[in-house]
């Protein structure tokens, strides 16, 4: 069962857990692909909730965004097993049925075809309404060196030095699964 909620009731769980690890779930076809994030923003634009999310150029996540616009947003809201976000993590959908590793439930979407994560209550379901590559030139030096060092093997899933797309979601439904 869903509880339809208040995202503004929410937004300071939403983002206390995103600093400890929330789950972005993406879906291509009939494959569905989850990933832990740490960076993500909240808040309005063009007049809309919005759940913006940033997405390394080198991650299946992203190529399932290309290919479908929408994903889910999963908040732990209660007791979680932290396995689950080390798991989705430091693993590749592309090689790696996450899903099934983590022992993760799915439930039906209200709005969207991304489904939500039963054991991540909260959910927030999204559609992209604009996206952008971050431009190199614009990152200071500082960011650049601590977040996308360019002296490490970048052929690997754990790699860090791709820069990211942003995806702005538009939240189009929130709820907590019970």
């Amino acid at each position: 069962m869903k509880k339809e909620i208040n995202l503004w009731d929410y937004a300071g769980d939403i983002m206390k857990e995103l600093q400890k690890g929330v789950l972005l779930t993406t879906k291509s076809g009939e494959r569905v692909n989850t990933m832990t994030i740490a960076w993500g923003t909240l808040g309005i634009e063009w007049a809309r909730p919005i759940f913006t999310v940033f997405v390394r150029e080198n991650r299946y996540t992203r190529t399932f965004l290309e290919e479908n616009p929408e994903f889910t947003i999963n908040v732990p809201y209660g007791t979680l097993d932290k396995k689950i976000l080390g798991i989705c993590g430091t693993k590749s959908g592309k090689d790696t049925d996450k899903i099934q590793l983590a022992g993760l439930t799915l439930e039906p979407p209200e709005v969207i075809s991304v489904p939500a994560i039963r054991e991540l209550p909260l959910t927030l379901e999204c559609r992209i309404i604009y996206k952008q590559k971050q431009d190199p030139e614009a990152i200071t030096e500082e960011s650049k060196r601590k977040f996308y060092p360019q002296d490490v093997d970048g052929s690997f899933c754990g790699s860090n030095r791709d820069y990211h797309t942003a995806y702005y979601g538009e939240v189009l439904a929130a709820y907590l699964i019970e």
